[in-house]
C-alpha cells in the first residue's frame, strides 16, 4: 500500500483569535516546544493523524496582524511563510485563523497571504460566539469573494474542527511534495487598498442583527471595563487579585510540596539501605536524589503560579492590567506592553525576556529584558522561605500581619521599585525619551478560560521544568557533590572533609571578596551553583553544611543550623544580596540569543553583581551597627 504524502500545514493569525486553541484541539499532547534557532520565541510543532490514515505535521506560528513584521515575533511569522527562514521548510499550505466576532481585523492578513500564492484555508473561528451576538457570516459567499476555501471552526468544540479536516483532506489531493518550497514575495498594496476590499467584502458577507440578547453579550465586556479600567477601582482589583495569586502560591503548594519532599527522602532512605556506605551511595543519595529532588519539591508553586497567569491570560484580563499600569510605567519611559513580561518574571525570568518580543520599540524591548531579572523570580522563594523562617519570628504586627510576610512582602517591593529605578536610569542613559507614549493594545472580549487549554498549557511548563530539573540541576548537584567531598581530609584532620576538598578551597578563597557583606566560606560555596540555577542554593546549603558538621548537628534540619552557625546581620545581607542575585547563567544565555550580542549579558551581570554587593553590604553593616553582630 502506497504511504500517504504528510503534509506540513502552517498556523497563522492574529492574536487572540483562537488559533492556538485550534492547535491544541488538531494536535492535543502530541505536540513539541522548543524555541526558534538564534532566538528565543516559543515554537510550537505537532502532528494528527486524520480519519484517512493521513499524518499531518502543524506549526503554530506567533500571533502576527500583518505580514510586514514590526516585532520579532511577527518576523518569524513573515520569515516562515515567505521562506526567508533557512532552519524552517517551508510550510505545504497555510490555515489562516480569524476571530469571527472581528473579522475586519483578521481580513489583512488573509489578502497578504492570498498575493503571495501559497495553498491557503481560511478559518473562520469563535462561530458559536459569533452566533450569540446574532453575527451571521455567509461562508459561502465570503469564500467566492476570496476565492479559496473557508470552513467554520470552533476550537473549544470537539467536533468544533470536523469541516476543517475535511477541507484540509480534499486540499492533500492537490499538493505535490515540495512544489511550495520556494521563496514569495509580499504584496505592495498599500493599507488603503486592503481596508477597501475588506469593507466590500463585510458588506457583502456579514450580517449582524441587534436584540436585547446579542446587545447584552456584545457589551459584556464594555461593561466590566468600566469597573476594571475605572483608575481609582481597576488598581484596587488589580492589587486583590496578585495578592490572591501569591498567597494561594504559599497556601495552595504546601501540601504537594510535602507530598513531593515525603516521595524524595523515601526514595533516599530506600536507596541509602540498600547500598554500601561509599562513593556510589554519596552520589546517588545526596547528589541524584538529594539534588534534583530538593528543586523538584518546588514544581507546586511553578505550577499554581502559571495557573493564574493561563487564567489571566485565557480570560482577556491580561491586556487590561498593561493598561492600568501604563501610566505608572509610563513615567520610568516603558509602556504598558512592557507589563506582561515582567508578571512572567515572577515565575522565571526566561519566559519573561522571551515575552519581550510583543515590544515595538526596540528600546523600551531592551530596557524589559535588562531589568526583567530583578523580578523575585520563583527561584528565589526558597531561599526566601529558609532565612525568614530560621531568622525572623512568627508572630503578629499591628493586630493583623504576619511578620514574616510582611518581610516577604518587602523583598518583593524592593525587587519591583529597584527595576523601576533602573529602568528609569537606563532610559536616561541611553537617550531616549522618558515621557509617556501612547500605548496601543487590543483588548479582547472577556470569556471563560477553557479546561483543556488550561491544561495543556500547564503540562507544557511542567516538562519544561522537569526537563531542566533532570539536565541541569542534576547535573550541577552531582558536580557540587563531587567537588566537596575530594580530595578529602589529611589524616589527623581535625576539620570536616569539606573543607579540605576542591569546594572548600574555592569557598575559602572566596570568602576573601565576601567577608565585607558577612558571608562565610560555607555561604560562598552555595552562591557558586546558584549562578547556574538559583534553586539549587537550598540543596547546596544543605550539602555543605551537612558535610561540615558532625556528632548530634547532623541531626538537626537546615534551619536551626543556620540560625546557629549565622549572625542575623548575615542573614539579612543574605537576602539583600538575593533581590539583586546575579543571573543565572540560563537566562544570560537567553539574553544573549535575544539581543546577538554579548555585550548585554555582561552588562546585566555586572550590574546586578554591584547592586547586590552594594545593597549587601549597606545592610549588613547597619544591621551590626544598630543591633551587633
Amino acid at each position: 500500500m502506497k504511504e500517504l504524502f504528510s503534509p506540513r500545514i502552517a498556523l497563522v493569525g492574529n492574536p487572540n483569535c483562537g488559533k492556538t486553541a485550534l492547535f491544541n484541539r488538531l494536535t492535543g499532547a502530541r505536540q513539541k516546544v522548543a524555541n526558534y534557532a538564534g532566538v528565543t520565541i516559543e515554537r510550537k510543532e505537532g502532528k494528527f493523524r486524520s480519519d484517512t490514515g493521513r499524518y499531518w505535521h502543524v506549526l503554530d506560528l506567533p500571533g502576527t496582524y500583518s505580514l510586514h513584521a514590526i516585532t520579532p515575533d511577527e518576523k518569524i511569522t513573515q520569515e516562515v511563510v515567505t521562506g526567508l527562514r533557512h532552519d524552517e521548510a517551508m510550510p505545504d499550505a497555510v490555515v489562516c485563523v480569524v476571530d469571527a466576532t472581528n473579522l475586519r481585523r483578521g481580513l489583512k492578513v488573509v489578502f497578504e497571504l492570498i498575493a503571495l500564492g501559497q495553498p491557503l484555508v481560511l478559518a473562520v473561528n469563535m462561530m458559536d460566539i459569533a452566533k450569540k451576538r446574532n453575527i451571521h457570516i455567509d461562508i459561502a459567499a465570503l469564500s467566492h469573494a476570496l476565492n479559496i476555501p473557508v470552513v467554520e471552526t470552533i476550537a473549544v468544540d470537539p467536533k468544533g474542527v470536523d469541516a476543517l479536516l475535511t477541507e484540509l483532506e480534499s486540499l492533500a489531493q492537490e499538493l505535490i511534495p515540495e512544489a511550495n518550497n520556494k521563496t514569495h514575495t509580499l504584496s505592495a498594496q498599500s493599507p488603503e487598498q486592503v481596508q477597501d476590499q475588506v469593507n466590500a467584502i463585510l458588506l457583502n458577507c456579514v450580517t449582524q442583527v441587534n436584540d436585547a440578547a446579542s446587545d447584552s453579550a456584545a457589551n459584556l465586556s464594555f461593561r466590566l471595563d468600566n469597573w476594571v479600567l475605572n483608575p481609582v477601582i481597576g488598581p484596587i482589583i488589580f492589587a486583590v487579585l496578585m495578592f490572591l495569586v501569591f498567597q494561594a502560591v504559599f497556601a495552595w503548594a504546601q501540601l504537594p510540596m510535602d507530598l513531593i519532599k515525603a516521595g524524595v527522602d523515601g526514595a533516599g532512605s530506600m536507596l541509602e539501605a540498600a547500598l554500601q556506605p561509599g562513593v556510589l551511595q554519596g552520589l546517588l543519595v545526596k547528589g541524584v536524589i538529594g539534588g534534583a529532588g530538593s528543586v523538584l519539591v518546588f514544581l507546586p508553586q511553578i505550577v499554581i503560579l502559571f495557573f493564574f497567569i493561563l487564567i489571566m491570560e485565557d480570560s482577556g484580563y491580561l491586556p487590561r492590567a498593561a493598561f492600568l499600569l501604563d501610566r505608572i510605567m509610563g513615567k520610568v519611559g516603558l509602556s504598558g506592553r512592557a507589563f506582561i513580561p515582567l508578571l512572567s518574571s515572577f515565575a522565571c525570568a526566561i519566559p519573561g525576556i522571551m515575552a519581550t518580543r510583543t515590544i515595538q520599540n526596540p528600546r523600551d524591548r531592551l530596557v524589559t529584558i535588562m531589568i526583567a531579572p530583578l523580578m523575585t523570580c520563583s527561584a528565589r522563594l526558597p531561599v526566601y522561605a529558609l532565612i525568614i523562617a530560621a531568622f525572623i519570628p512568627d508572630q503578629t504586627v499591628l493586630g493583623i500581619l504576619n511578620l514574616q510576610g510582611l518581610v516577604l512582602f518587602i523583598l518583593y517591593l524592593a525587587g519591583i521599585a529597584s527595576a523601576m529605578l533602573v529602568a528609569f536610569v537606563l532610559k536616561k542613559k541611553w537617550g531616549t525619551n522618558t515621557s509617556q507614549q501612547p500605548l496601543m493594545l487590543e483588548l479582547p472580549d472577556y470569556r471563560l478560560p477553557n479546561i483543556r487549554n488550561l491544561l495543556l498549557g500547564l503540562w507544557e511548563r511542567i516538562k519544561i521544568f522537569t526537563t531542566r530539573v533532570g539536565t541541569i540541576i542534576l547535573a550541577l548537584m552531582i558536580l557540587l557533590w563531587f567537588l566537596s567531598s575530594f580530595p578529602g581530609a589529611p589524616e589527623g584532620a581535625i576539620q570536616p572533609a569539606i573543607y579540605y576538598s576542591i569546594a572548600g578551597h574555592l569557598g575559602r578563597l572566596l570568602e576573601y571578596l565576601f567577608a565585607p557583606i558577612g558571608f562565610n566560606w560555607q555561604i560562598c560555596i552555595a552562591l557558586v551553583p546558584g549562578l547556574a540555577a538559583r534553586e539549587v542554593a537550598v540543596a547546596a546549603l544543605g550539602t555543605v553544611y551537612a558535610l561540615s558538621q558532625s556528632g548530634e548537628e547532623l541531626s538537626r534540619s537546615l534551619e536551626p543550623l543556620i540560625a546557629h552557625s549565622w549572625s542575623l546581620p548575615t542573614a539579612l545581607s543574605l537576602l539583600a544580596w538575593y533581590v539583586f542575585a546575579p543571573q543565572c547563567i540560563a537566562t544570560l544565555s537567553v539574553v544573549k540569543r535575544e539581543t546577538n550580542t554579548i555585550r548585554y549579558p555582561l552588562l546585566m551581570a555586572a550590574y546586578l553583581f554591584g547592586l547586590a554587593y552594594v545593597a549587601s553590604f549597606l545592610t549588613f553593616n547597619i544591621s551590626s551597627f544598630l543591633i551587633g553582630r
